[in-house]
């Protein structure tokens, strides 16, 4: 996937530095925003506990189980960008799935096998013998992107409506979404749990359609003013 590495909207310089660093700082946040959008209610101070190997009381296991592994996939994303090794391709993805849906998807590290639903919507997702295409004209549409957030969003906005997974498919595309960006040296976006209802709708309407305009200006909406302010001091 070639790639071109141009903000043209905020006129972000990119280093991959300052991002990752960011990124690595707001880690707690990503893990806790992401599993509340599930439904699992962890506070930013357990999560903190848990990703310092700490488990904490008033929580099922396999609710714990799934925010180490939001945990173990960030740091994995971390550790292929910082050896230069993220790639958007099926291998990585899959290698990406088998740490953030172990044991909670139907099956983790590969593309599912049979059909799947959305709730909520009347979109069917395609069948599986066509997921290996279309993440090829996925990533072939992306490239052709001349801004890397609209590259960024594509690939999570995809990712989520052609459901190449059984489960954690909406994580999975920002985790994707999210290493391109730090891997061309621009910083990630957070989904705030607390703007749940706002995504939902607009997700519905976005599986309904495939129109990813409103998508694209919510997740833009979605990056933090100080984070672009501190990539853009000189």
């Amino acid at each position: 996937m070639v790639i071109t590495m141009k903000d043209n909207r905020w006129i972000m310089k990119p280093n991959k530095a300052k991002a990752i660093m960011l990124a690595k700082r707001q880690l707690p946040e990503f893990v806790c925003d992401a599993v509340n959008l599930e439904g699992i209610n962890f506070t930013l101070p357990e999560i903190q506990t848990l990703l310092d190997g700490i488990t904490v009381g008033g929580h099922k296991l396999t609710d714990q189980q799934i925010a180490l592994n939001q945990g173990d996939a960030w740091r994995t994303i971390f550790e292929w960008i910082e050896m230069d090794q993220f790639e958007v391709t099926i291998e990585k993805v899959c290698a990406l799935h088998s740490i953030a849906g172990k044991e909670e998807a139907l099956e983790w590290g590969k593309f599912r096998s049979g059909g799947v639903t959305i709730a909520g919507t009347d979109y069917i997702p395609p069948k599986a013998s066509l997921l290996p295409a279309l993440f090829d004209k996925m990533t072939e549409k992306a490239s052709k992107m001349p801004d890397i957030y609209d590259q960024a969003i594509h690939l999570f906005l995809t990712m989520a409506r052609c459901q190449f997974f059984y489960d954690v498919n909406k994580r999975m595309g920002r985790f994707i979404m999210n290493g391109l960006l730090l891997m061309n040296g621009y910083p990630a976006i957070n989904l705030p749990a607390k703007r749940q209802l706002e995504f939902n709708q607009l997700m519905l309407a976005f599986y309904e359609t495939g129109d990813q305009k409103p998508m694209n200006t919510f997740m833009r909406s979605c990056l933090d003013d100080r984070v672009i302010k501190i990539m853009k001091e000189e």
